[in-house]
């Protein structure tokens, strides 16, 4: 099936006198008839669902879905993006061991990394994605155990040349992590070009709605653990909390997948609730059609901001003349990576401020990849504890304004944002 019918009908397939839409199982627990039959469910012998802080069924037919659209094997949700980014290091990392990412990655995540994950004793070195591929080989260390990067780094929108980064890792023995919550699938799947595992914010672009957070990890089943088994001996070697159970050995392509589910999400819990869930699914049955209208529209106002005097630079992927324009035209479906930009207004800080809070149509709020459109000053707002040194040194100007273009009609954008010049 293709993306567009799987976003619609991939995951649930209800039979006869079944409901159309997923059934939201709102229960912590599942009933069983003997204690043979949940102590088999405690030692992974058999599936089933005993727990809802490990697993739910609602959960896991919405994963399934995501799963198919990402052309993977298995899948798990997770309560946020930023919980999906921990759940796919820590299912591989432990104390003493090493990741080199990306240095264009969400602020959140490069705290995560830089900061909280340091601090339980997982060291990370930064690299510039567009860095030649000897140098980011020169950064992995004997004790590295995976490669992250985003597809559409948020917020500078550098574009990830994905299959650079997997010939690197996989030529030193690592799975490439790839986060790619703003072109979705529809627009790139990240498989297709060498990477290993796929994380996503599904509170962006999937859910569309500003109605849930969550997150999701899907793995592709390329990467053979069983390979390097000193490496990865917390999927290969016995798991004596499972008594003595091998992922790999007893699960084979789903060993990542199940290990972050009966590991991490046992002991950290995680989980999303079954009605986020059912909200998720709800955004992921337009989400072909919706995904495509945000990046047109943004490649048709990125156009127009080019052409305004008091407007002194637009970074937007999809137009012609960006550094990123042949990658995007190989990765990306349509040649447009997304529907979120950056520009600059002439005269710093205080005119982007200005014209800021001239917008009457574009809201003023954190999020971004949502229905409605939005704005968003980092040196005012996320990074404000910086100075414009500071800043540049983190890549943010002063007067970077982060752009998610909506559903709305682009001619009344542009309309709010002709006002909102003119008032600077």
């Amino acid at each position: 099936m293709t993306v567009d019918t799987l976003c619609v009908q991939g995951g649930w397939n209800p039979g006869k006198g079944e409901p159309r839409q997923v059934p939201v199982y709102s229960s912590t627990t599942f009933r069983y008839e003997t204690s043979e039959q949940m102590a088999d469910l405690f030692d992974l012998k058999v599936p089933g669902y005993f727990y809802t802080r490990l697993a739910n069924p609602t959960n896991d037919q919405v994963a399934k879905k995501i799963t198919a659209l990402e052309g993977g094997v298995g899948a798990i949700l997770t309560s946020s993006g930023q919980a999906a980014s921990t759940f796919a290091v820590l299912n591989l990392c432990q104390a003493g061991d090493h990741v080199v990412s990306s240095a264009q990655i969400y602020g959140g995540t490069f705290n995560l990394f830089a900061v909280s994950l340091k601090k339980l004793g997982i060291d990370f070195t930064f690299v510039d994605p567009d860095a030649p591929a000897k140098e980011i080989a020169a950064a992995i260390r004997p004790n590295t155990k995976c490669v992250f990067g985003e597809t559409v780094a948020n917020p500078s929108g550098v574009v990830l040349d994905i299959a650079k980064f997997a010939r690197v890792a996989h030529a030193h023995g690592l799975p490439l992590i790839i986060d790619n919550t703003f072109p979705t699938p529809v627009l790139c799947r990240p498989f297709d070009f060498g990477c290993d595992i796929v994380t996503h914010a599904t509170t962006k672009y999937m859910d569309g709605h500003s109605s849930q957070v969550g997150g999701c990890i899907v793995d592709s089943g390329n990467f053979d653990w069983a390979k390097y088994p000193d490496r990865f001996a917390g999927l290969v070697a016995p798991d004596a909390s499972y008594h003595g159970l091998s992922y790999v050995k007893a699960f084979g392509k789903m060993a990542y997948i199940v290990k972050c589910t009966a590991h991490l999400m046992r002991d950290f819990g995680s989980i999303p609730s079954p009605f986020n869930a059912f909200l998720l699914n709800l955004g992921l049955e337009s989400l072909h059609v919706r995904i495509r209208r945000h990046a047109q529209s943004a490649l048709t106002i990125a156009k127009w901001l080019r052409k305004q005097p008091k407007v002194a630079w637009v970074n937007f992927a999809g137009l012609p003349d960006s550094p990123y324009h042949r990658l995007v035209r190989k990765q990306f479906k349509g040649g447009i990576p997304c529907g979120v930009m950056t520009f600059g207004i002439k005269g710093g800080r205080a005119k982007s401020i200005k014209f800021m809070d001239s917008l009457k149509l574009i809201g003023i709020v954190t999020h971004v990849a949502d229905a409605w459109s939005c704005v968003l000053h980092p040196a005012s707002h996320t990074h404000r504890q910086l100075t414009d040194a500071q800043l540049k040194a983190a890549g943010i100007p002063p007067d970077l304004i982060r752009f998610s273009v909506g559903l709305e009609d682009p001619q009344d954008l542009i309309a709010d944002l002709k006002q909102a010049l003119a008032k600077i």
